[in-house]
């Protein structure tokens, strides 16, 4: 209350003195004897107008902005109407104009030196700050850091119609004028205030911008952004997953939530990856249940601490054992099974090939008979990249169950797959490996000089899958569009440039057992798109069901179970170095 009593007075004041020095200014232009009656009146007009009828004195003139201005020029412009007709016979229509003009010049004039006399600094500025986008997070940034010891130098930004231009004189200038005006000199900080920008942008301008800064800094994505949160607490370093990100601009999620919600949901494989990521988008989809299996007790239990809700159901076992998966399907009678179980580790299986096929094959065909068995409605299979022209046993049985899932009898139960690439910080993927050995001071081992390989993010890859659930029908093998193959060299010394340790070497190990120049996601040049850019639809290719059933059984029991690989899979060509 008091609070508010004293703005209307020193509102007050303000009026009375302004409008006192603009008249007396405006009589002596135009030379014209001094009229207090006159003077007077106009002040109780602009009092009534601003304190009972616009009520701008509540404005902050420590925040003005152009809105502010605007309302404050309505009232006085209001005013003007109401009195000018009252003198209209005993004062010069231009002078009352003129004294307007003089007055609003000066309320003006009054409000912005407060304004900046507030907000103006008084840290020692010892640090030099360039932001990288004038909208509105760029122009938020700079405000909350005004009272650091950074120094705002330019605002970068790519519409040329905003460069040459200036806010609080600071100017908006190009990336080519940052550049060619730094020079050889570096500044201390650059700020990337483009939420919404793709990670080709990203990665561009930090490609472009790294050698005239000391630090980088970005926003999460938009969609990550905390309004009720300094946007300069949000900030975090670049990481490579900045720099990967696929960022898919298609996600159906209605479509997603109206799969999901209210079902009974088994995922299998739950505590991996893609398996606790499935879990996680299953319950932001507002899943009636959610059925974890998983043959660890550590994962399941990392799982469960995490997550914290009543919804989950964990059951440790192994998905090849086809009594105990029978038993949890007659439970809990799940409505969507994804299959995320599979051990997925090309070395690893190349040194246990028997264990490999019991876990990827009969895992994956004890889980696909049950689900056509318990008449579940949707069985999605995660697969991969490797399965295509396979030169490693894991690639191989992948390959195995994308035939099964294609061509069993299923009945009610509509079965898909979809295939897509690396993921980006997965267990047992490069850049965990790469930080890693960042960390312990180098070197960085690569395989091969020209290896790539397809990356995305977790999330979003694990949305793309139940999207693939939702549109899929029985017997269909998706692709997710994966964007460009990234050389694994490139990305090792990208590591290296955002850890800042320059010292650090990269090592060329040769090629593993199993393992190839490059990854492929289409099998035939016919693959199509679907109503969704990132998602691609494959040819199916036929296997009689009874024969591939034959194959493998004696897949299981045979003594040279490469070459029945081979058998199953023609395109197969093990690659043993």
């Amino acid at each position: 209350m008091f609070r508010t009593l004293d703005k209307r007075i020193l509102n007050i004041l303000v009026i009375i003195v302004l409008t006192l020095v603009t008249f007396l200014w405006t009589y002596w232009i135009f030379h014209n004897p001094v009229q207090f009656e006159v003077i007077g009146v106009v002040m109780m007009v602009r009092i009534v107008a601003s304190i009972f009828l616009f009520k701008d004195y509540s404005l902050s003139w420590s925040k003005v902005t152009q809105k502010t201005f605007l309302l404050k020029s309505l009232v006085y412009l209001a005013a003007f109407c109401v009195y000018a007709p009252l003198f209209y016979t005993h004062v010069r229509l231009a002078l009352l104009l003129s004294e307007l003009f003089f007055y609003l010049f000066s309320i003006t004039f009054v409000m912005y030196f407060y304004y900046f006399w507030v907000n103006h600094s008084r840290i020692y500025k010892n640090k030099t700050l360039v932001i990288y986008g004038a909208g509105k997070s760029g122009l938020k940034l700079e405000e909350e850091y005004r009272n650091t010891s950074y120094k705002m130098r330019y605002f970068v930004d790519d519409d040329k119609r905003l460069q040459k231009r200036s806010i609080d004189g600071v100017r908006i200038i190009s990336k080519e004028g940052l550049k060619e005006k730094l020079g050889e000199s570096k500044y201390d900080l650059l700020l990337i205030a483009i939420p919404s920008t793709l990670p080709k942008t990203i990665n561009a301008i930090y490609e472009e911008l790294k050698p005239y800064f000391h630090e980088i800094k970005i926003l999460p994505p938009l969609d990550m952004i905390l309004s009720d949160t300094f946007l300069s607490h949000q900030l975090k370093e670049i990481t490579v997953e900045d720099l990967l990100a696929r960022h898919p601009k298609d996600l159906d999620k209605i479509k997603i939530s109206r799969f999901i919600q209210d079902k009974t949901i088994m995922i299998t494989g739950a505590g991996g990856s893609i398996g606790s990521e499935i879990v996680r988008q299953c319950l932001k989809y507002r899943a009636k249940k959610l059925i974890l299996i998983d043959h660890s007790e550590f994962n399941l239990y990392q799982l469960m601490e995490e997550l914290q809700s009543d919804q989950l159901v964990p059951i440790m076992q192994s998905v090849w054992n086809e009594a105990l998966m029978d038993k949890a399907f007659d439970t809990y009678k799940p409505e969507i099974v994804v299959h995320a179980a599979a051990y997925k580790h090309v070395p690893l299986v190349e040194s246990n090939v028997q264990e490999g096929i019991l876990n990827n094959v009969l895992g994956t065909k004890i889980c696909i008979d049950l689900a056509i068995k318990h008449k579940v409605q949707k069985f999605i299979l995660i697969s991969t990249d490797k399965a295509v022209r396979p030169t490693n046993v894991m690639g191989a049985t992948k390959r195995i169950c994308e035939l099964y899932a294609q061509n069993v009898d299923a009945k009610e139960t509509q079965i898909v797959a979809v295939r897509f690439g690396n993921v980006l910080g997965s267990s047992g993927s490069v850049i965990p490996k790469f930080k890693a050995q960042i960390e312990k001071g180098g070197p960085i081992t690569v395989t091969h000089p020209e290896i790539t390989r397809y990356f995305m993010l977790i999330p979003e890859a694990c949305e793309l899958v139940l999207q693939t659930g939702a549109i899929g029908e029985s017997g269909e093998l998706f692709i997710l569009d994966m964007g460009e193959p990234v050389k694994i060299a490139d990305l090792a010394q990208k590591m290296i440039d955002l850890s800042g340790k320059k010292e650090i070497a990269i090592e060329f190990s040769g090629l593993r057992p199993g393992e190839k120049l490059y990854e492929e996601l289409l099998i035939h040049e016919s693959d199509k798109k679907t109503a969704y850019e990132s998602i691609m639809v494959t040819n199916k290719t036929v296997y009689p069901i009874d024969k591939l059933c034959t194959d493998i059984e004696e897949l299981l029991t045979c003594n040279d179970q490469i070459q029945k690989l081979q058998e199953i899979v023609p395109e197969f060509h093990h690659n043993v170095h």
